[in-house]
């Protein structure tokens, strides 16, 4: 569903960019937030089968209310709101409230004595979450625009669909109960463990002025009223918890595949020979890459490291996929410069932007008042090259135009212009004499990657154009202008009708992002004349591929390693908790995201450097904090502790390198 909701977001309810990333990456934050919720449920209440059905049945629900407020008839724009903001509110719970119960529920089928089997389950859970997103992220795309309903793209049957295969997998999951091993809830562990904390923090207050022996570990000053073994597994998910927190940042670079990345694919050639790729489809690259990378790296990156005797334990593992992650950001910012290139110049106060559409049929010099902009004569039907800049004085209202053509005649025209305005001085024949007229541009490319394209009606009679699509636009006669019209990239061929004719123009390829203005002049079938006057997206889709495989494999590396070390790290009571956890890194990882975007509003390539360089910081930081955790066993750390084989405190670093640290 996600593959679709930026575009949801700015074409549907008609947000700006910002406003959509920023609620994007809000409902990405609250479905990993919301596992703190689902752990409670699991281990206090029902368990984590009984958790994971209800609370996806709470998700199916949210899906269908989704769907519902993405019907155009349904209500006006404030009911579509509301009703997607209630429906992603219970996708939210429905969705995070399962994700710690369920990579847990799965673990808890493995004894013991088969971690290695285990730990290939975390892989082959990753691989079918990622099978899954594959398809999704095809398909949903595909179910959005080319299917169209309503008048338009079908968001109603994208969030539809996902309802109806959640309602499926229920099904499947329900169906297999007799084979699961269902461990019991063991009570509300999360508050015990508050509870603890609590009484320690304030029993060290207490005595705090009293001449009492110093105790190694400040959670040791709970010993009064809770038992060893419960300190102990606090104290093991505590610095678990502890070593977490440079990791959101990872997942503030990762979760932008779906706003920012997927808003740069707007701005780029989709053409692959003929097939047009939707820019929310590019995302099917991670979970393809990913079902691509996790035998690679588990069957041959992996053992060849170990034949080299390199010791890759998972922190160095994640170590290196934050590495790859800001690679792939350094990659995004290189693309996001390319992509600009073709974009209009930012204009500052004072500024604005002028091009010359010479239909005089002979060469033209103009020459504005004060500023030689044109230096070379303008060529008769000649596709101008790049808008000049204008500079306005603190009170210039007009500008003054010197028209010359070559014969001899001149003209000057005065026309009222703007500041930050982009123009076209439009130079034509009127019985004999050359006259001009000044008509205001798109200052913009065009959004979604569509085409914009305008009329200037040469003829002396009234026209009519039509599309394929039957959209008429009506050009007054004279070398008047029509407003734009924004249609999807492609080939087209108008019909064009005055009063007694009808024919039809050859307009040509109108290409992703491009605007153009076409002229008629002729009253019989012929190819158009027209410029480009906002040039077209000429870096290709394909170029996003090398930061997707960098981002995929740093996932690959951070991702699954992390998910199996949180588990291995848990105390057998506290593994949904710890998990919620983990997921809890994924939330701040989006806040982050939240907070720079309206924080720091810069270029996008300047924000994807900055991402860059904070998880390029934060892997430093997280990299010398593992290098001090020392590796624990849950079910071994009391008896360790009573034979004196590791520190009573339970501390998690240490300045003397052991061997069995990670």
């Amino acid at each position: 569903m996600k593959a679709v909701l930026t575009l949801y977001f700015l074409n549907f309810l008609h947000w700006d960019e910002n406003l959509s990333t920023t609620v994007y990456h809000a409902f990405s934050g609250l479905c990993y937030f919301t596992p703190v919720i689902g752990a409670l449920i699991a281990d206090t209440w029902l368990g984590k089968f009984k958790t994971i059905i209800y609370l996806s049945i709470v998700y199916v629900i949210g899906h269908v209310i989704k769907s519902v407020g993405a019907i155009p008839t349904v209500g006006n724009q404030m009911v579509h709101v509301i009703l997607s903001m209630f429906g992603l509110a219970l996708i939210a719970l429905g969705t995070g409230g399962i994700k710690p119960c369920v990579a847990a529920f799965g673990g808890d089928q493995f004894e013991e004595e088969h971690a290695q089997e285990r730990s290939k389950f975390f892989s082959v859970f990753y691989l079918s979450i990622n099978a899954g997103s594959l398809i999704s992220t095809f398909v949903t795309p595909v179910l959005r625009g080319d299917v169209k309903c309503f008048g338009g793209d079908c968001y109603a049957l994208a969030f539809g669909v996902p309802a109806a295969l959640m309602v499926l997998a229920l099904g499947v999951f329900i169906a297999g109960s007799g084979m699961y091993k269902k461990t019991p809830p063991r009570g509300n562990i999360l508050l015990e463990v508050c509870q603890c904390i609590g009484f320690a923090v304030t029993n060290r207050l207490k005595n705090r002025s009293k001449q009492i022996p110093r105790r190694e570990h400040w959670l040791d000053w709970a010993s009064e009223k809770y038992s060893k073994q419960l300190i102990n597994e606090i104290k093991m998910v505590t610095r678990v918890l502890f070593l977490f927190i440079p990791l959101p940042m990872f997942w503030a670079l990762f979760d932008q595949q779906g706003s920012r990345w997927t808003l740069q694919a707007t701005r780029m050639n989709a053409d692959f020979g003929g097939v047009v790729f939707q820019p929310d489809q590019m995302q099917f690259l991670n979970p393809l890459l990913i079902l691509i990378f996790i035998p690679i790296f588990d069957f041959v990156v992996y053992p060849l490291i170990r034949k080299c005797r390199f010791n890759f334990t998972p922190i160095k593992k994640m170590s290196a996929g934050m590495l790859l992650a800001a690679l792939a950001f350094a990659a995004a910012a290189v693309v996001e410069v390319k992509v600009n290139e073709t974009a209009m110049p930012p204009l500052e106060p004072k500024e604005s932007l002028i091009q010359v559409l010479n239909l005089a049929n002979e060469k033209v010099q103009v020459k504005i008042q004060g500023q030689d902009l044109f230096q070379q004569p303008v060529e008769a039907f000649q596709d101008p090259a790049e808008y000049s800049k204008l500079t306005l004085t603190e009170t210039q209202q007009s500008l003054v135009f010197e028209l010359q053509s070559s014969p001899g005649l001149q003209s000057i025209f005065s026309h009222p212009v703007k500041e930050k305005s982009v123009y076209s001085l439009l130079v034509h024949k009127s019985e004999g004499s050359l006259t001009t007229h000044l008509i205001a541009d798109m200052a913009t490319k065009p959004a979604k990657g569509l085409s914009a394209v305008r009329f200037i009606n040469a003829l002396d009679q009234d026209v009519n154009v039509t599309f394929d699509t039957e959209q008429i636009i009506s050009v007054t006669k004279n070398y008047s202008v029509s407003h734009y019209t924004t249609v999807e990239r492609g080939n087209y061929k108008v019909r064009c009708k005055t009063g007694t004719k009808e024919f039809s123009l050859d307009l040509g390829l109108l290409d992703f992002g491009a605007s153009y203005t076409v002229l008629i002049n002729e009253t019989t079938s012929s190819q158009a004349w027209k410029t480009e006057d906002i040039h077209a997206n000429n870096v290709h889709i394909a170029w996003q591929l090398p930061q997707y495989m960098l981002i995929s494999a740093g996932e690959v590396m951070f991702s699954i390693t992390g998910l199996a070390f949180s588990y291995s790290q848990a105390p057998v009571s506290m593994k949904s908790v710890l998990q919620a956890g983990w997921l809890l890194t994924v939330a701040f990882g989006n806040v982050i995201v939240l907070i720079v975007a309206q924080a720091a509003p810069l270029e996008q390539w300047a924000e994807f450097v900055l991402f860059a360089g904070l998880l390029f910081g934060v892997c430093i930081i997280f990299s010398i904090m593992g290098y001090f955790y020392v590796s624990v066993n849950p079910d071994d750390l009391l008896e360790k502790e009573e034979k004196g084989e590791m520190p009573s405190n339970g501390n998690a670093f240490s300045l003397v390198p052991q061997k069995t640290k990670l």
